[in-house]
């Protein structure tokens, strides 16, 4: 079995991606509304020796002892009387530091503080304060502040961007972990190479998602190049490339789980074949909720039981479309038996009518997985077309269905798979008049019957 793929599927999850990433840099603007900002000032103080010996210079490990003062307790308790700060020489000591100046004898001391004036007033008393200190020391060495303290406008921390920039690079990470997990969880059938995979089958054709479709869900309300339009003729036409050797007249179109479109798509695959000169019948065995009849504008109480029963010809049953050429056998009274009905010998031999009165026989037939009556229908037609919702029905459903038509001697012509994104459908060759050829059809069907033999 070949294994799905990680980056498309990832793609098609691209809301939950930026919502995330949206959400990641809001909580990053809520953060940095939320948080206190901090300011950072500083001063610059020169150490210098004595004119006499201006050509020399001051050495480094005595410019990081400075800076060690320049930053430590020893200033900060001069700072605090400097001030008449109320806090302690510890807290003070933690808002300053010291550093020198690459290549220079310059000391940088920087404080910094919620308040901005504050920042300014602790970098600029340091530096004054280191500056009383060195001239008390017995040294040779004077300073000087060569750089005042200012009040600075925008806070040193939290910083703006990069606090964005991490939110949101975490918000599509958080993304990214959620949509594979969404992934992970999703073993719906999301292409026709995943459908064909499950199935064994060909997929016959794709029909696209249109909203309009509940509405106006027969293509005889849509104009010829309309994409639905044109997924059935493409579907009409593969149908002549199945098993060309055998003679597929009497077709049971099924699903896996209700609400598939396999109502719609009997009853449109009925009208293109019909629109193409074929006599056709269409058999509403949906004896639990049938659809037809209402899809089509016909009398459905009486049909298919009350043929089986007896209380009807056949030719007074059938009803004629409004599409020449299609003739319609709704299902009639709704029996609370409808197993048992539909493998009874009346059935049988109604099926064996049909086929010698018309070029092709369609029966919608309901779903495979609730209830046994599909099968019983597909078991007596020279096979059936599975019905596949996009992003909803599940490979473990398809391959249940398909279980169950191979259980009862049923085969599995192909598949359609319905409410397609259009994406989706250019993406694979499906839709607005292009798909799968006839030399797809005959070489899939070719390499079945290699490998059943």
């Amino acid at each position: 079995m070949s294994q799905r793929p990680v980056v498309k599927p990832l793609v098609r999850r691209w809301p939950t991606l930026i919502l995330m990433t949206l959400l990641g840099i809001g909580l990053a603007v809520l953060y940095l509304n939320l948080a206190t900002p901090r300011y950072s000032a500083h001063a610059d103080v020169l150490v210098s020796p004595p004119a006499a010996k201006s050509t020399d210079a001051v050495s480094e490990r005595t410019l990081e002892s400075y800076a060690h003062v320049l930053g430590g307790r020893s200033v900060a308790t001069r700072v605090i009387e400097d001030l008449g700060l109320p806090g302690s020489t510890r807290s003070v000591d933690q808002q300053l530091s010291a550093r020198v100046l690459d290549g220079t004898s310059v000391l940088r001391v920087s404080a910094d503080s919620s308040n901005r004036e504050q920042a300014a007033e602790l970098s600029q008393s340091a530096a004054e304060a280191f500056v009383a200190w060195l001239g008390a020391q017995d040294t040779d060495l004077s300073s000087a502040v060569v750089t005042e303290a200012v009040a600075p406008t925008d806070p040193s921390s939290p910083a703006r961007t990069p606090w964005l920039v991490a939110g949101g690079l975490l918000g599509l990470l958080a993304g990214l972990l959620v949509a594979a997990a969404r992934n992970a969880a999703d073993r719906s059938i999301h292409s026709p190479a995943e459908l064909e995979e499950a199935s064994g089958a060909p997929v016959l054709g794709a029909i696209a998602y249109d909203r309009a479709a509940v509405q106006t869900p027969l293509i005889t309300s849509l104009g010829t190049h309309h994409p639905r339009f044109e997924a059935v003729r493409i579907l009409r036409t593969n149908l002549q490339f199945l098993d060309i050797d055998r003679d597929n007249k009497v077709i049971t179109i099924t699903s896996s789980l209700a609400g598939e479109g396999k109502s719609t798509t009997a009853c449109n695959l009925a009208i293109a074949l019909a629109q193409a000169g074929s006599q056709v019948a269409l058999v509403e065995g949906d004896l639990r909720r049938p659809r037809v009849s209402e899809y089509l504008g016909i009398e459905k109480s009486v049909g298919l039981t009350t043929v089986l029963v007896g209380r009807v010809s056949l030719d007074a049953a059938l009803q004629q479309a409004a599409t020449p050429g299609l003739d319609v056998l709704a299902s009639g009274s709704l029996p609370p038996n409808p197993s048992e009905i539909l493998q009874t010998n009346a059935m049988r031999s109604l099926v064996s009518e049909l086929r010698h009165r018309y070029d092709i026989v369609l029966i919608d037939a309901p779903p495979l997985l609730p209830v046994t009556d599909a099968s019983l229908l597909a078991s007596i037609s020279d096979g059936a077309i599975l019905v596949v919702r996009h992003g909803e029905t599940g490979l473990e459903e398809v391959r249940t269905a398909t279980a169950r038509l191979s259980s009862v001697g049923a085969r599995l012509l192909g598949t359609v798979l319905s409410m397609s994104p259009v994406k989706e459908l250019s993406r694979y060759g499906y839709g607005y008049g292009y798909g799968y050829g006839p030399e797809y059809f005959e070489k899939a069907t070719t390499g079945r019957k290699r490998r059943r033999g």
